[in-house]
């Protein structure tokens, strides 16, 4: 029999948000064992099928080898396809024609019950979570957005570079004005470069809370299946930002988690809502694994069961086994996990990473990984996950994520900076009348708070629309300081403004990300549209330009478009400025990207036929 694919997407809801989907695919076990086990004696049988021609006789080759005569060659080529991380001679099977993608998103309100209690959500299709985006590498996708709710929608698709094409990036504000109630907008772009786990989500207030799915490309075609989900707030979370905002302080922390939009068992009124994972013993499954959590960290863990980390942010890794994962807000991790424990029922669990002085639900959002045959009376076990707390986890974690580079998947890191940045991340106060004690909280890089402006930035920059924005956001904080000693509680104020940076087109960046104890320390994860980049050096207290960039890692660091700033710390990382357009940047905690902790980027056009930003599309959305 060929491979099965089956697809599925967790979601974890958190005090702060969550895990987001997991997929998974099962085949063969035999072949992955025999894989792991003599990879040198099966690739040089691998290479015997190669030396054959014409292409229908080296795919008939391999799928004996593997396969036996049993099962069909094309889905011999989905099986195939997962393996892309141990064998490179996979590259050299024929790959799919690009294709069109079509997709219809009706923006709907839908009712919803959880935790003993119905509301009214905004969802995708009437679907919490939404549907997945399936496409391959080079493939064009078409997805029609029309919104029948009562709020303003745009989407982003999130970590697709949008080569030149802003226009479908998706940010309100930034590059576009949102899709107002009973108007449509199409978004139009190529997947060009990229293969793995995405995900696509709401970007404008806090709509992601229930509005978003995966973005699956695949390699080769497949046949999977979705199943996706997110956190939970009993009460309408837009009425919770509203009423916190007109205070100065954060809104309440959701009311559970959630796998697969299914708290578990641990939460009231949840029995009926617990997901449930089949498998089968001697099995190996690819679980891709998205945190689309609105603030938190989390860690991720399956009861008795290891996992091989593959890929991150749809960048293929080093592999390397792990009990534990952590993946921040809008980060993506793909594990292999084997099915060769005791036939039993096991938890999937997950809870926040918090390592600052505040307040985080430790509850564990809970999913149940069933072998088959095994009755529901089994009690499940639950996995031993980190403490809450555990910074040396954190640190020891991502410091093993290494890309590939290969010659198939080579790191083009930049090895000559053209411009060097240094950006502090601080909260502060600034007066509010009507807030509580007269202030209201703000998050700022180099101590701006940005303003987010009534018309999208990349319309104002391509039509040359003067006032909306300035390009004079500095290079570096106006006044240094011990970024990370004791908290600092006074002159908390932060200017604020529309400022943007101008970047040359192709000139090489190196940008400094600097945790500060303005008020507390704390991680942040931040994310980069438009681009992917390399994480070349982490550390923790102040960044010393003098001795930090002698230990960067230059060779193989890993490549991402999120990455999490540590809690008192610091990360650097660099890019080539070759894609032209306004490219948001910003914390992706959601309370801190509401509070002005953001930028955005000018990469100016290039002196290329294909070096400048195409033209907007007919339907954009009216501001």
């Amino acid at each position: 029999m060929g491979s099965l694919y089956q697809y599925f997407a967790y979601k974890l809801n958190w005090r702060r948000t969550h895990l987001q989907s997991l997929y998974l695919i099962s085949y063969r076990p035999f072949s992955f064992n025999k894989l792991i086990a003599h990879p040198s004696l099966f690739t040089s049988h691998i290479n015997k099928c190669l030396t054959s021609s014409p292409s229908s006789t080296k795919i008939h080759c391999i799928h004996k080898l593997l396969t036996g005569n049993n099962g069909e060659p094309v889905q011999l080529l989905s099986w195939v396809s997962l393996s892309y991380v141990w064998l490179s001679w996979l590259l050299i099977l024929p790959a799919a024609d690009a294709a069109v993608k079509k997709y219809q998103f009706d923006v709907q309100v839908r009712n919803v019950s959880r935790l003993c209690h119905a509301k009214p959500i905004v969802t995708v299709n009437g679907m919490f979570p939404g549907p997945t985006i399936y496409a391959r590498e080079g493939d064009r996708v078409i997805i029609n957005v029309t919104n029948h709710a009562q709020y303003n929608m745009s989407i982003h698709w999130h970590g697709i570079k949008q080569f030149r094409n802003g226009w479908a990036d998706g940010p309100a504000y930034i590059t576009q004005c949102p899709i107002q109630t009973g108007s449509a907008y199409t978004y139009d772009f190529n997947v060009t470069g990229q293969r793995g786990t995405l995900w696509w989500h709401a970007h404008i207030l806090w709509l992601r809370a229930t509005v978003y799915g995966a973005l699956v490309i695949m390699p080769k075609p497949g046949t999977p299946f979705p199943f996706l989900s997110r956190e939970w707030w009993n009460n309408d979370i837009e009425a919770l930002v509203k009423q916190g905002n007109s205070r100065g302080l954060p809104p309440n922390m959701s009311d559970a988690h959630t796998i697969n939009g299914k708290p578990g068992p641990l939460f009231p009124c949840s029995e009926k809502h617990t997901f449930a994972m089949e498998v089968e013993s001697g099995k190996t499954y690819l679980l891709r694994i998205i945190n689309a959590a609105l603030n938190d960290e989390l860690f991720f863990a399956i009861a008795g069961h290891d996992m091989t980390v593959v890929e991150i942010d749809a960048v293929y890794t080093k592999p390397f086994t792990t009990q534990a994962l952590l993946i921040a807000p809008g980060q993506t991790t793909n594990v292999l996990v084997q099915a060769n424990q005791a036939p039993s029922r096991y938890f999937m669990a997950a809870r926040p990473f918090m390592d600052a002085p505040l307040p985080v639900d430790k509850q564990m959002a809970t999913g149940i990984l069933q072998y088959k045959g095994v009755p529901n009376t089994v009690l499940p076990s639950l996995p031993q996950l980190p403490a809450s707390n555990d910074t040396a986890f954190a640190l020891s974690y991502n410091k093993k994520l290494r890309s590939l580079n290969t010659p198939q998947f080579p790191v083009n890191v930049p090895l000559k900076v053209d411009r060097n940045l240094f950006y502090t991340i601080g909260l502060g106060r600034n007066p509010c009348l009507t807030c509580v004690n007269g202030t209201r909280l703000t998050g700022s890089l180099n101590n701006i708070s940005f303003v987010m402006p009534n018309i999208g930035l990349l319309q104002a920059h391509y039509s040359k629309i003067k006032g909306v924005f300035r390009t004079d956001f500095p290079d570096r904080p106006s006044t240094p300081f011990n970024y990370t000693s004791a908290p600092l509680t006074a002159n908390l104020g932060t200017s604020q403004g529309t400022r943007l940076s101008k970047l040359a087109f192709n000139s090489t960046v190196e940008l400094v990300l600097q945790d500060t104890n303005l008020l507390t320390v704390e991680s942040h994860p931040f994310h980069l549209h438009g681009y992917n980049f390399f994480v070349v050096g982490s550390g923790i207290g102040n960044f010393d330009p003098a001795k930090d960039p002698a230990n960067y890692n230059l060779i193989d660091p890993p490549e991402r478009n999120t990455v999490g700033v540590p809690t008192g710390g610091w990360t650097a990382i660099r890019f080539r400025a070759d894609n032209p357009g306004v490219w948001f940047m910003h914390c992706h905690l959601e309370l801190h990207t509401g509070w002005g902790l953001k930028m955005a980027f000018v990469v100016e056009d290039g002196e290329g036929p294909d070096q400048s930003v195409l033209p907007p599309p007919k339907d954009l959305p009216p501001c």
